[in-house]
């Protein structure tokens, strides 16, 4: 077996020699200067019993930068940088080892604050909404929920949050340069057009809701490629939402979201979606949390109408086993399909070290994607060991 690191190493050996000149420029500058620096690396290595034996050997380290300085009165100038250098190695029994690098930002922004604002510019992560598993909210972001660590790409653009005395709070963002698919996104945005959108949340009997609004420019030209020169292939998407958290009792939320886009491109004009999730701690030995998600996405060619369907159910349930040690499990049921999705894990957390050992029983064709882009790397049946050093 070829090592990784001959691959990573040897014949991609100009970006780890800037990496470790970026790394060390960082921490003498952090030093002197009195910023702050710090980084996670993980490792994972994985093997999965399909219709072949398959197995990953995975490195990250995500080395990060930030800088605070207050200014007059209770402003506030911060910024953050930080890198991403991934490496991965993928093995299938008889065939040649797969090997996939990546060396790219990871976040880069900057921001100023007040005690009721935000502005903040840059690469950065854009999430809201009430759902924790299915989130039909996932308009800026890829999180797993199975990921322990919750690692997403970012967005380049522009956000202002504004938070009133009553805790109710509006969000307006303009983007740029995201012309590749992110979310439930499959189709690419028209290169160099921004997009715009907004959000409104509001406290509500015991909880708060939101209204949400996004906008972009379609690029249709990779559906029709023999097109006439000159022929109009950029089309508008609309998408508005809705959500809610409320705690009664039972922790209970919906969250739910139309995107309307009409081309003769593409099968359908409306997709709709959404989750109603409940939760609760019970009371017994250390605390046993279970929660539990219905997920509907469905494309159709008019808003309400039943329509080309996908459906899931979740059931989580975690259990802190000690100051050091937790236990969870989540389990997805295809209901299209009739197909279940499981995953355990075990975790022990030290202050820097954190020991992930992951189990799971799925089919072997991944049809769980809780976001266009997600992975399969845990289709199949197998296990995964996963360490994480943070400093």
């Amino acid at each position: 077996m070829e090592p990784i690191f001959k691959k990573f190493c040897l014949n991609r050996h100009h970006k780890i020699l800037l990496y470790c000149f970026l790394i060390l420029q960082i921490t003498s500058f952090a030093q002197a200067q009195d910023f702050l620096y710090s980084g996670q690396f993980s490792h994972w290595l994985s093997f999965n019993k399909q219709e072949k034996e398959s197995g990953q050997l995975g490195l990250r380290y995500i080395p990060d930068l930030t800088y605070s300085q207050p200014i007059s009165g209770s402003h506030l100038f911060d910024a953050d940088a930080s890198v991403k250098i991934f490496g991965l190695a993928q093995y299938l029994s008889g065939a040649k080892p797969n090997y996939n690098d990546d060396f790219s930002a990871y976040r880069l922004w900057a921001r100023l604050s007040g005690s009721q604002y935000e502005v903040r510019i840059g690469l950065q992560k854009i999430n809201f909404g009430s759902a924790s598993i299915f989130r039909p909210l996932m308009w800026f972001d890829t999180i797993d929920p199975r990921d322990p660590l919750q690692i997403t790409s970012g967005v380049y653009g522009l956000l202002g949050r504004y938070y009133f005395l009553n805790n109710a709070n509006i969000w307006l963002w303009g983007l740029l340069g995201n012309e590749d698919p992110k979310g439930w996104e499959f189709v690419p945005t028209v290169k160099e057009k921004p997009q715009f959108g907004g959000r409104l949340q509001v406290p509500l009997f015991s909880g708060e809701a939101g209204i949400s609004y996004h906008y972009r420019q379609l690029e249709l030209k990779n559906l029709a490629p023999f097109m006439p020169p000159g022929t109009n292939t950029s089309e508008p998407e609309n998408r508005f939402a809705f959500d809610g958290k409320w705690n009664i009792e039972l922790g209970f939320w919906v969250e739910a979201a139309v995107t309307h886009h009409k081309s003769d491109l593409l099968l359908y004009d409306w997709e709709q979606s959404y989750t109603i999730g409940l939760d609760y701690t019970f009371d017994v030995g250390n605390g046993w949390h279970l929660l539990s998600e219905y997920f509907v996405l469905e494309n159709t060619d008019e808003l309400l109408k039943p329509g080309d369907k996908i459906a899931f159910s979740a059931f989580s349930v975690d259990y802190p086993i000690g100051l050091l040690d937790k236990c969870s499990g989540i389990v997805y049921y295809d209901w299209e399909n009739e197909d279940f999705y499981r995953l355990i894990n075990f975790q022990r957390t030290y202050d820097h070290w954190s020991f992930y050992l992951f189990a799971f029983w799925n089919p072997d064709e991944n049809k769980l994607k809780l976001s266009a882009q997600e992975s399969s790397q845990f289709s199949g049946k197998g296990l995964q060991l996963m360490i994480v050093f943070n400093h």
